[in-house]
């Protein structure tokens, strides 16, 4: 009789390690779907510096496709190379284009990981011309992954090769970025009929290069709450929940052995 207790309760102990590994299977598949599927949402304040120093910067509130990270990085410089293959100018599509220098400085990062989910990003761009309207779309790639756009400019005046032209976008990434290293990327364009004229990223300065970044959705500060979000239709099951299923399956199959 002791011989079978033990047996009937190992082959119960054996389903409920069972149980507990396919609901973890479920629940870790869930979020992997969840994250492959979520949207980016990003709050970008921008203008020029002059703007920046009257407290003038313009908001506005983006939403893009879930962010790709199925490809390696896909080559940027167009039709520079046929341009200028060795030139000076290597970086631009158009010679009479360029950008002198850009900076980022990345801020909020409330559970202190490390990870921040603010981009504040400067740079200046120049021109052969007098006077030029152009706008910048800016990338991000995380772990050499394909570029995903995350913020435009509105379209913007470059005035010859002045300084006071340069331009800032303050991003907050509000959803859709896992914690990662990330790679920023700007491409400069004519307004007026949206030609391709120059880009400025890692290989051109390491101020755009392995940047920890999060998105405010996994910046949390205090972690001790498990939240389960259910979407309708399913949802992930807390890993919480789990840990308390795998006690209770110990519990008994110490009980039965005790028996």
């Amino acid at each position: 009789m002791i011989t079978y207790a033990l047996s009937v309760s190992r082959s119960r102990f054996a389903s409920w390690v069972f149980l507990v590994a396919g609901l973890l299977a479920l629940s870790l598949g869930a979020m992997a779907q969840e994250t492959a599927d979520e949207k980016r949402l990003s709050s970008t304040a921008q203008g020029t510096g002059a703007e920046r120093n009257a407290n003038a910067l313009r908001y506005r509130t983006d939403e893009y496709d879930a962010l790709r990270t199925d490809a390696r990085r896909e080559a940027r410089k167009r039709a520079a190379t046929a341009l200028n293959p060795d030139g000076p100018d290597a970086q631009s599509a158009n010679v009479d284009f360029w950008f002198y220098t850009a900076d980022v400085e990345l801020f909020n990062d409330h559970d202190r990981d490390g990870y921040f989910h603010g981009v504040d990003l400067y740079f200046d761009a120049d021109t052969y011309y007098a006077f030029a309207e152009v706008y910048a779309i800016v990338y991000l790639s995380l772990d050499g992954g394909p570029w995903n756009e995350y913020a435009v400019t509105d379209n913007f005046t470059l005035v010859g090769s002045s300084s006071e032209d340069d331009y800032v976008i303050v991003t907050e990434l509000l959803s859709g970025y896992p914690a990662g290293s990330y790679d920023l990327l700007i491409e400069l364009f004519d307004a007026w009929d949206h030609s391709f004229l120059a880009w400025f990223g890692p290989e051109d300065t390491p101020e755009l290069a392995f940047l920890p970044l999060e998105d405010a959705g996994r910046d949390v500060a205090d972690t001790t709450d498990v939240i389960v979000v259910n979407r309708g239709g399913g949802g992930s099951v807390s890993l919480a929940f789990m840990l308390l299923l795998s006690l209770a399956a110990l519990a008994k199959y110490r009980a039965a052995r005790s028996a």
